[in-house]
């Protein structure tokens, strides 16, 4: 378990996996490594997150036994043509580059074994999220690694490649979702007359416990949840009746679709 991982691409999401990997009470003594192509911005990526930033991709590959691609979408195909020479058979290529297929990276590097990662934010704090796909080349071993990796942040599942638009719109985009909703309640608590704070906190909190309830659920479903708090006629049951009412199924359907529309898009 001890290699060397190098990250192409130092920015938010990068940043949340290695923090989390360093953080980690799983770390099995990885060997980190990132790359950013400015030199002031590497500087500043190593200092912020403690570990080598180097200006040369190429160099990075060459000193890597997993290399991430974590640029930008637009990105990927220059960085590939880039690295391509410096990639041997027995290196991991990582993407977690929204909307790019494997078989568009396999195009560019040929037979390389690849594997595709949507990952999430919160591994900063180890409770990531993140889907996982395995390129035509790439082996059921590389496939656990990344797993076994993403684990040590949060939690990982492998689906198949034309689910991981959703996904991303799912899990990769989720957080802004869920703050935007949070947000939501607790200024419309502030203008019934809570302080703000107090209101934050307190949907805050409850996001994080209903959450947990629904981790542990076991045999209860979904609606067995709802139902024991929105007893019939109460304030809940009110409440939830408005969201039936104004179509919040339809409103997170169009969310979900319209992102995973623009994931695709991305690649």
């Amino acid at each position: 378990m001890n290699k060397k991982i190098g990250f192409i691409g130092c920015g938010k999401m990068a940043s949340a996996i290695i923090t989390g990997v360093k953080n980690s009470c799983c770390n099995k003594g990885f060997e980190l490594m990132g790359s950013e192509i400015n030199c002031e911005i590497a500087e500043l990526a190593q200092s912020r997150l403690g570990i080598d930033v180097i200006t040369d991709n190429r160099a990075l590959v060459m000193n890597s036994d997993v290399v991430f691609i974590a640029t930008k979408p637009n990105y990927v195909a220059a960085v590939l043509e880039e690295i391509k020479d410096e990639l041997t058979p027995e290196k991991l290529l990582v993407s977690i580059a929204a909307g790019v297929s494997t078989k568009k990276i396999e195009n560019i590097v040929g037979a390389q074994r690849v594997v595709r990662v949507m990952p999430n934010t919160p591994a900063l704090l180890l409770e990531g999220m993140a889907g996982v796909c395995k390129g035509e080349h790439a082996l059921e071993e590389d496939v656990q690694f990344v797993i076994d990796l993403l684990t040590s942040v949060g939690k990982a599942i492998e689906v198949d490649e034309d689910e991981m638009d959703i996904v991303t719109a799912i899990s990769g985009s989720g957080p802004a979702f869920f703050y935007q909703v949070i947000e939501d309640m607790a200024r419309a608590g502030e203008k019934l007359g809570l302080d703000y704070e107090k209101s934050l906190l307190l949907a805050t909190q409850t996001a994080l416990g209903s959450a947990k309830m629904l981790e542990k659920r076991g045999e209860l479903t979904v609606q067995n949840l709802i139902d024991n708090v929105a007893t019939k006629g109460g304030c809940t049951f009110v409440g939830v009746s408005v969201m039936k009412e104004e179509n919040s199924e339809k409103l997170f359907y169009d969310v979900i679709n319209e992102t995973a529309k623009k994931a695709h898009a991305l690649g």
